[in-house]
């Protein structure tokens, strides 16, 4: 049986686009953060683009970085779980609070950044004041 060689290229060439598929960016991060309602983002401590809801974070990236580093919270049940996965540890001074560090964004798939940034949103927004969250609209 042969095989023409140039099958070879399309195939190698169609897993790579199905790879691309499934890793993310900073440009895909904020539009999924900016798509909840009352995230603002800023940079903080000069290289890291940061969302909150309500002056809480809820998500960090480090912006001067290669590969893209990223931190987010977690509920208190999954932590050590998700600090034992490859590429993930506890995240720098906020471990205490269950926000685990990714060192390189594209070692997850785009449905996990959505469940865990929508988590991480969720999770710092219900500890807002009822006062803060009536006047960001989010009653």
């Amino acid at each position: 049986m042969y095989i023409y060689p140039g099958y070879k290229i399309i195939a190698i060439a169609a897993i790579a686009s199905l790879q691309l598929l499934h890793t993310m960016n900073i440009e895909e991060i904020q539009t999924l953060c900016r798509t909840m309602p009352g995230v603002t983002e800023d940079i903080k401590w000069e290289h890291d683009l940061v969302f909150s809801i309500g002056g809480k974070m809820f998500c960090v990236v480090g912006l001067e970085q290669s590969p893209t580093s990223a931190s987010f919270k977690v509920k208190d049940e999954e932590f050590e779980e998700i600090c034992n996965w490859p590429g993930f540890k506890p995240a720098p001074y906020v471990a205490k609070y269950k926000w685990v560090w990714i060192e390189d964004i594209n070692k997850m798939k785009k449905s996990d950044w959505k469940k865990y940034l929508t988590q991480s949103y969720e999770l710092v927004k219900d500890k807002l004041s009822n006062k803060l969250k009536k006047q960001l609209g989010l009653d």
